[in-house]
């Protein structure tokens, strides 16, 4: 009963969530990656060229797998094509394309009539051309994930400054810029069979202040029904239904406008609060999904009573973390918290106004919103984190 994951760090999904998941299930679990000697001497791994469809297949069709999944932006498409070819269930491939590739990604939801937004591709090396009219817009990485290299630029002069800036790092990354889309930002969690696709709700995200997009917090809002059939419509022009999709938007006078479809779990353990927030094993069924059951068959809730926060400690400045609280699971009344560091005391990194520079991610699930930020700004008070330059 073999279990294949492609991956290529060690992730707090894959450890926390899929592997003990698998086991639960009774499946033999091998993990194949680029990077083996990144991870845990207690995770089967084999080395393969995981961006290889045809390196996929080689290493898992001697053992016949049942299942073949990944929870990686960047292996999405290589996975679906493997596990296409070796006749497992899996995603479209053009569908996890689509969503990788955002310029892509936009072209197809004006094709459908949906919406147009403005955008302009800037391939390596090409001077960015972009009208005035586009201006606020956002620079990002055509095939990004998360907040790495997006900033809102203001006018021409930003822009080619951010692109240059992007471009010392990352020389031979391709670019968009779009128009900038006001509004609150919001996600949309769902699980697919490819048949049936099922809404597990969304949150509220609080972002740190511009020109970055660091996500700082995030509170339980499933979206309303007339936003669910906007979304399932933008959804369905990319061809998304089967297994786990992270989707982020806003609602702009009333228009539900798309962000980005990220086509797996939400990360930065946002999907291990998710799976506590819904009281389901949530990571298994992912799996089943994926072992050809079902929607139907996993019995998800219809409705969730309780109500959830988030919230990012984030560094302000590069230096060494030389104090930080470990891992800390306490209950305050009704509500029960949980801090988990993201970044181990001792290391030393820059400040860049994104994901990066997360230290810990706190929460708390409780019966009301006011209860649990109450006790979530408890807990926040409580700890400290130390950095020195």
């Amino acid at each position: 009963m073999q279990l294949y994951l492609t991956a290529l760090n060690p992730t707090d999904a894959l450890l926390d969530g899929l592997l003990p998941a698998a086991a639960s299930l009774g499946l033999s679990t091998t993990v194949l990656t680029d990077r083996p000697a990144e991870w845990p001497a207690d995770v089967r791994v084999a080395r393969c060229a995981v961006r290889d469809p045809a390196a996929v297949v080689a290493a898992a069709a001697p053992a016949r797998p049942l299942a073949l999944l990944s929870n990686s932006d960047h292996l999405q498409e290589a996975t679906a094509i493997a596990a296409r070819k070796l006749g497992l269930p899996g995603k479209d491939p053009d569908a996890a394309r689509l969503c990788k590739d955002k310029a892509a990604a936009r072209r197809a939801i004006a094709a459908a009539g949906l919406d147009l937004v403005r955008t302009v591709t800037v391939d390596p090396g090409a001077t960015p051309d972009v009208p005035t009219v586009m201006y606020p817009a956002v620079v990002k990485p055509r095939e990004g994930v998360a907040s790495e290299d997006a900033y809102l630029v203001t006018d021409n002069a930003e822009l080619v400054a951010r692109v240059a800036e992007i471009r010392g790092r990352r020389p031979d990354v391709a670019l968009v810029v779009e128009e900038y889309l006001a509004g609150e930002l919001r996600t949309f969690e769902t699980l697919g069979d490819g048949t049936e696709l099922a809404s597990l709700g969304g949150w509220r995200t609080g972002l740190g202040p511009p020109p970055t997009f660091t996500e700082e917090s995030l509170a339980w809002s499933p979206p309303a029904e007339q936003a669910r059939i906007r979304l399932r419509e933008r959804l369905d022009a990319l061809g998304v239904g089967f297994g786990a999709c992270h989707t982020e938007y806003v609602v702009s006078a009333g228009r539900v406008r798309l962000i980005e479809v990220n086509y797996r779990l939400i990360g930065d353990r946002m999907d291990l609060i998710l799976a506590d927030l819904l009281g389901v094993p949530l990571f298994e069924y992912v799996i089943r999904l994926h072992l050809g059951e079902p929607l139907a068959a996993l019995g998800l809730p219809h409705t969730v009573d309780r109500y959830a926060r988030v919230e990012y400690v984030c560094a302000d400045r590069s230096g060494r973390l030389v104090a930080a609280p470990g891992p800390l699971d306490t209950v305050d009344g009704d509500v029960r918290l949980a801090c988990r560091p993201l970044r181990e005391v001792g290391r030393t990194a820059e400040h860049t106004g994104t994901n990066r520079d997360y230290l810990a991610v706190l929460h708390g699930i409780g019966p009301d919103e006011a209860t649990v930020r109450q006790s979530l700004t408890g807990l926040r008070d409580s700890l400290q984190w130390t950095i020195v330059g």
